[in-house]
């Protein structure tokens, strides 16, 4: 039974430790399954699952009545095996939603300057790039009075390297509605470009937001 096998060997255990990717088809079947029957484990049961349709092609076309047809297949398995194959099969079919592109410090402004420029206090937030400038996501990462010891760095790239941004453009509001640049906001965003060189993702720039007005701080030349 599972409870016998070596926790290493452990479909769920393997997952946690080494990432889904590393794991077999009968392994990432076992996981869905949940459970063998008295006579055999999930992982065995598995494995007579994947023999009987050949492998993961015939498996995407089944059917409840085929799967349940299989002993140690009931009901409740079968519906999960076939939800998992119907997510993969729309997930596969997605295609990207169009993607907002910032060609210059006006494009970023634009694209933030509505929902900061009337915030009653100070919102630091990061848009993520790709190669193509295009934003992947958008990030509050820090609601008050800008400070660089407050804004770290591990958290802007931390987001950055999860979305496999390759540059990133930071933006804040003054509720003030004077943009005018702070020595916090030169501080911080300095801080930022010598850890975004360190890790090979550039901090295209920082904007400061007003009211219907903002500065760049590349243009400024404190990039």
């Amino acid at each position: 039974m599972l409870k016998d096998v070596p926790r290493e060997d452990r479909p769920r255990e393997r997952l946690l430790e080494i990432g889904a990717s590393h794991l077999s088809n009968q392994e990432l079947l076992a996981i869905l399954l949940g459970s063998g029957t008295k006579q055999e484990s999930v992982t065995e049961l598995a494995k007579r699952l994947l023999i009987h349709f050949e492998g993961l092609m015939l498996l995407k076309g089944a059917t409840v009545e085929e799967l349940t047809s299989i002993r140690g297949i009931g009901v409740a398995k079968a519906v999960v095996i076939l939800a998992a194959i119907e997510m993969g099969r729309r997930m596969q079919q997605m295609k990207p939603a169009e993607r907002y592109i910032i060609r210059s410090p006006e494009d970023g402004a634009d694209f933030v300057m509505e929902e900061m420029r009337d915030l009653k206090q100070e919102h630091f937030i990061c848009l993520f790039l790709n190669t193509k400038n295009q934003v992947l996501h958008r990030q509050t990462v820090f609601i008050g009075s800008l400070n660089a010891s407050i804004v770290h760095p591990r958290e802007v790239f931390k987001e950055a390297v999860k979305r496999s941004a390759a540059s990133i453009i930071c933006a804040h509001n003054h509720p003030s509605g004077d943009p005018t640049p702070s020595q916090e906001d030169i501080q911080v965003t300095r801080r930022l470009q010598e850890c975004g060189k360190m890790i090979g993702i550039e901090l295209l720039d920082h904007l400061v937001i007003g009211d219907r007005k903002f500065v760049s701080l590349k243009e400024k030349g404190y990039l």
